[in-house]
Protein backbone atom coordinates (compact mmCIF):
# COMPACT_ATOMS: atom_id res chain seq x y z
CA UNK A 1 0.00 0.00 0.00
CA UNK A 2 1.37 3.26 -0.88
CA UNK A 3 1.19 6.14 1.24
CA UNK A 4 0.02 9.53 -0.77
CA UNK A 5 0.33 12.59 1.44
CA UNK A 6 -1.06 15.72 0.12
CA UNK A 7 1.84 18.47 -0.22
CA UNK A 8 2.82 20.81 2.88
CA UNK A 9 0.80 23.99 3.49
CA UNK A 10 2.61 26.79 3.74
CA UNK A 11 2.97 27.82 6.99
CA UNK A 12 4.54 31.22 9.24
CA UNK A 13 7.91 29.04 8.75
CA UNK A 14 7.47 27.95 5.50
CA UNK A 15 6.83 32.48 4.73
CA UNK A 16 9.84 33.35 7.20
CA UNK A 17 11.57 30.81 5.62
CA UNK A 18 10.70 32.34 1.88
CA UNK A 19 11.37 35.92 3.38
CA UNK A 20 15.11 35.24 4.78
CA UNK A 21 16.16 33.47 1.32
CA UNK A 22 14.74 36.78 -0.60
CA UNK A 23 16.63 38.78 1.75
CA UNK A 24 19.83 36.63 1.32
CA UNK A 25 19.11 36.85 -2.65
CA UNK A 26 19.08 40.67 -2.31
CA UNK A 27 22.07 41.07 -0.71
CA UNK A 28 24.13 38.71 -3.06
CA UNK A 29 22.31 41.18 -6.35
CA UNK A 30 23.67 44.44 -3.76
CA UNK A 31 26.48 45.66 -6.21
CA UNK A 32 24.96 45.65 -9.21
CA UNK A 33 22.11 47.47 -7.98
CA UNK A 34 24.41 49.62 -5.89
CA UNK A 35 23.30 48.09 -2.95
CA UNK A 36 19.28 49.46 -3.34
CA UNK A 37 18.32 45.43 -2.74
CA UNK A 38 20.44 45.19 0.18
CA UNK A 39 18.47 48.44 1.93
CA UNK A 40 14.88 46.31 0.84
CA UNK A 41 16.37 43.31 2.75
CA UNK A 42 17.45 45.52 5.48
CA UNK A 43 14.18 47.09 5.75
CA UNK A 44 12.65 43.40 5.18
CA UNK A 45 14.58 41.71 7.74
CA UNK A 46 13.24 44.72 10.33
CA UNK A 47 9.58 43.70 9.39
CA UNK A 48 9.65 40.62 9.51
CA UNK A 49 11.87 40.23 12.85
CA UNK A 50 9.11 40.66 15.23
CA UNK A 51 6.99 37.55 13.62
CA UNK A 52 9.56 34.98 13.60
CA UNK A 53 10.94 35.50 17.50
CA UNK A 54 11.67 32.18 18.97
CA UNK A 55 12.15 30.52 15.37
CA UNK A 56 14.88 29.52 13.95
CA UNK A 57 14.46 32.11 11.24
CA UNK A 58 14.62 34.50 14.00
CA UNK A 59 19.14 34.00 13.82
CA UNK A 60 18.33 34.37 9.72
CA UNK A 61 16.53 37.95 10.18
CA UNK A 62 19.25 38.66 13.03
CA UNK A 63 22.18 37.68 11.14
CA UNK A 64 20.98 40.02 8.13
CA UNK A 65 20.61 43.27 9.93
CA UNK A 66 23.68 42.69 12.02
CA UNK A 67 25.89 41.54 8.81
CA UNK A 68 24.53 45.03 7.30
CA UNK A 69 25.71 47.41 9.88
CA UNK A 70 29.27 45.73 10.35
CA UNK A 71 29.56 45.84 6.62
CA UNK A 72 28.60 49.99 6.54
CA UNK A 73 30.65 50.80 9.71
CA UNK A 74 33.45 48.46 8.78
CA UNK A 75 33.18 49.66 4.84
CA UNK A 76 33.02 53.58 6.18
CA UNK A 77 36.25 53.02 8.31
CA UNK A 78 38.06 50.79 6.08
CA UNK A 79 37.20 53.14 3.10
CA UNK A 80 38.80 56.07 4.94
CA UNK A 81 42.05 53.62 5.68
CA UNK A 82 42.33 53.30 2.37
CA UNK A 83 43.31 56.47 1.52
CA UNK A 84 46.25 55.27 3.03
CA UNK A 85 46.50 52.23 1.64
CA UNK A 86 46.51 49.49 4.19
CA UNK A 87 42.76 50.04 3.99
CA UNK A 88 42.57 48.65 0.61
CA UNK A 89 43.20 44.67 2.11
CA UNK A 90 40.63 45.52 4.74
CA UNK A 91 37.70 46.06 2.24
CA UNK A 92 38.66 43.02 0.30
CA UNK A 93 38.59 41.36 3.50
CA UNK A 94 35.20 42.94 4.18
CA UNK A 95 33.82 41.76 0.87
CA UNK A 96 35.00 38.04 1.65
CA UNK A 97 33.13 38.17 5.03
CA UNK A 98 30.04 39.50 3.90
CA UNK A 99 29.45 36.65 0.88
CA UNK A 100 30.50 34.42 3.21
CA UNK A 101 28.00 35.41 5.87
CA UNK A 102 25.51 36.24 3.21
CA UNK A 103 25.85 32.62 1.30
CA UNK A 104 25.88 30.47 4.69
CA UNK A 105 22.56 32.36 5.71
CA UNK A 106 21.20 31.57 2.37
CA UNK A 107 22.89 27.33 2.50
CA UNK A 108 21.58 27.13 5.69
CA UNK A 109 17.70 28.71 5.02
CA UNK A 110 17.08 26.45 2.40
CA UNK A 111 18.24 23.35 4.45
CA UNK A 112 15.62 24.49 7.08
CA UNK A 113 18.60 25.21 9.58
CA UNK A 114 19.05 27.98 12.32
CA UNK A 115 22.26 30.44 11.00
CA UNK A 116 23.85 29.96 14.08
Amino acid sequence: MTDVSSPPVPTLDEGARGTAIIAYILYLIGWPTCHLSTIVALILAYIKRGEVRGTIWESHFDNIINTFWVTLVAGIAFGIMSLFAFGIPLLFALAIWFLYRTIKGLIRAIDYKAYF
